[in-house]
């Protein structure tokens, strides 16, 4: 069975609504952030809520509902924290995860960087490859859900292939074609 990763910043919104529908599909599928912390909005752009990875989703739901704010609602931040928790429990960092996956999606570029610099300071020792593709969605809900979409499209390709080292060229190429989202690929090792 194909293992796959999903990573965005901060494992709340795009990579956890991709890990949703990859899940509910039957895919192996884990997922993750870069982030040095969860970022979330506050109540001011200056003051964001900041937690720590390994914060369960519950209990960022519990601290935002106590705050008594009716615009996390309205953003969509009190319904993404009711998914996440049926998804997994708490955040968590890909710098932190030492488990292989064949495919890592990560959804913006300064995500992808990061993970391939992290992969390339892990040293390729174990000679194993992982495919890192990178779907560029913006962070909202709209577009998280339209990525998600991208994502399992990507999946369905990759677990059809026969030969993934010979055919990921033309997944790539053939979803590139009928999405939005800008696509980047690159071959990376454990």
């Amino acid at each position: 069975m194909v293992r796959f990763a999903v990573i965005c910043a901060s494992n709340m919104n795009r990579s956890m609504e991709a890990h949703y529908q990859l899940q509910k599909n039957g895919y192996n599928i884990r997922s993750f952030g870069t982030g040095s912390a969860v970022r979330l909005p506050g109540r001011t752009a200056d003051k964001p809520n900041v937690y720590k990875f390994g914060t369960p989703y519950k209990r960022i739901l519990d601290d935002l509902l106590s705050q008594n704010f009716p615009q996390y609602t309205k953003i969509g931040l009190i319904d993404m924290l009711r998914r996440n928790k049926t998804v997994k429990e708490a955040p968590q960092r890909f710098h932190e995860e030492y488990n292989d996956f064949d495919i890592i999606f990560c959804c913006e570029e300064r995500v992808f960087d990061a993970v391939c610099e992290e992969l390339l300071q892990r040293a390729g020792m174990r000679s194993k490859p992982v495919h890192v593709i990178n779907i560029e969605i913006e962070d909202n809900h709209r577009e998280a859900l339209e990525g998600g979409k991208t994502v399992l499209e990507l999946a369905r390709l990759i677990v059809e292939s026969k030969d993934l080292e010979q055919d990921m060229d033309g997944i790539i190429e053939t979803v590139q074609k009928q999405v939005p989202h800008k696509l980047l690929y690159m071959l990376a090792y454990y």
